[in-house]
């Protein structure tokens, strides 16, 4: 019966490309319209239970069978087969019972994003709380763990990443001694380069102490620690008012019931004259769910917001939004330099953790590039303010040499 239900769900699914399938008793079929600008991938099932799971919860099933490696693909094309599975799907070509599951995670989204501080600081520790060595092995000197800024595809990571950091500066309008907060600081880089190169007074917070540990040590390296002060806080516990407020890949992890909270926190925390900048993986879709697989291995409690939950929660705080920018393939091409840099180190990242946690991170990075290429996902950047002449009138300052 499962094999049967499982060939129903494919021929619905795989119309564009070639997917071949080899089920665990050696049965082998063939879907798809074997389209040239779609690859073809030749996928193998082993395991009594996994055809029964993919039925059941394919979006869940099919990241677990891959890391249990009762899901193989020839030559390990994992980039190729999220192609066809996530080209087909953004046409519309998923069956109705993944369909449906994905309306029940759209409607219940709210008790798995209820990111109360102890629950916020639990899911922060799952994946930054990490060994420190796992991300030396695919981050750049910098650490930034975000995004980076691509002027051309060529550009290498750390060039990309120090674009990034220029133009969130530039967005910010800074001047020499302005009071900064930094909220989801990470591993420190952000806030050293705007004290550094800036002159700013920075704050940075976190949920992580493993990030907590390195930003510190980061500061007192660089002599830095009299204009730098990074804390284990909330955001929602920080107070004082700043002159600029910087928010990079943290707001991904707030959840659709705190966006009121969190905008009205900025707008305590903001002087009068005061700019915000809120840099995040967004949705061009409307509003909808986490895929099951991430929210349970890789950011539980996270969530990729669409831009128009994100004004609307905006307006309601009386805030101006007074830029917008949209990076569309940005995020895929940083992807592939992590994905590329973690695979020519994994025998280190096997001897960190082991076989299966190498394979859950490369599905984590190939299936994450693949829904920035394939699967209406970008990045946003906005760009907040209380007053709304508290910026200039043109973008020119952000080009200006």
């Amino acid at each position: 019966m499962w094999d049967r239900l499982l060939d129903q769900y494919l021929t619905h699914l795989v119309r564009m490309g070639s997917l071949t399938v080899t089920l665990p008793d050696g049965t082998q079929r063939q879907y798809g319209s074997g389209a040239d600008d779609v690859p073809s991938v030749h996928l193998r099932l082993t395991g009594a239970n996994t055809v029964r799971r993919l039925v059941l919860n394919p979006h869940l099933a099919a990241g677990e069978a891959y890391m249990d490696q009762s899901l193989t693909i020839d030559g390990d094309d994992l980039h190729g087969f999220l192609e066809v599975i996530l080209r087909n799907i953004a046409a519309g070509h998923d069956g109705t019972q993944s369909r449906l599951l994905s309306g029940w995670r759209d409607l219940t989204r709210g008790i798995r994003q209820r990111n109360h501080e102890r629950r916020a600081r639990r899911n922060v520790a799952h994946h930054y709380d990490l060994s420190a060595g796992l991300y030396d092995l695919f981050l750049d000197e910098d650490r930034q763990y975000s995004c980076a800024y691509f002027k051309t595809p060529d550009d290498s990571l750390g060039t990309a990443q120090a674009q990034k950091k220029a133009h969130i500066a530039r967005k910010l309008c800074l001047t020499p001694g302005m009071r900064v907060l930094d909220i989801g600081c990470g591993w420190g880089g952000m806030g050293l380069t705007l004290a550094r190169d800036h002159g700013a007074q920075v704050l940075g917070v976190t949920l992580s102490e493993e990030q907590l540990k390195i930003a510190r040590q980061r500061a007192e390296a660089e002599g830095l620690s009299d204009r730098v002060t990074f804390e284990l806080i909330d955001y929602r516990a920080v107070a004082g008012r700043f002159d600029r407020i910087v928010s990079v890949g943290m707001f991904e992890h707030v959840g659709a019931p705190q966006y009121r909270t969190y905008f009205r926190k900025l707008r305590e925390l903001l002087t009068d004259n005061g700019v915000a900048l809120v840099h995040s993986i967004g949705r061009m879709t409307p509003p909808g769910s986490t895929n099951p697989w991430i929210a349970k291995y890789i950011f539980p409690g996270g969530y990729i917001p669409a831009l128009s939950e994100t004004v609307a929660a905006i307006e309601r705080e009386n805030l101006w939004v007074t830029d917008v920018e949209s990076w569309r393939l940005h995020y895929a091409y940083t992807l592939r330099h992590w994905h590329d840099r973690f695979m020519a180190r994994r025998e280190e990242a096997v001897q960190l953790y082991d076989e299966r946690f190498v394979r859950m991170w490369k599905f984590y990075l190939a299936a994450s590039e693949q829904v920035f290429r394939f699967s209406g996902q970008c990045v946003f950047q906005l760009q907040i303010t209380r007053q709304q002449d508290a910026v200039p009138l043109t973008r020119d300052y952000l080009y200006a040499d």
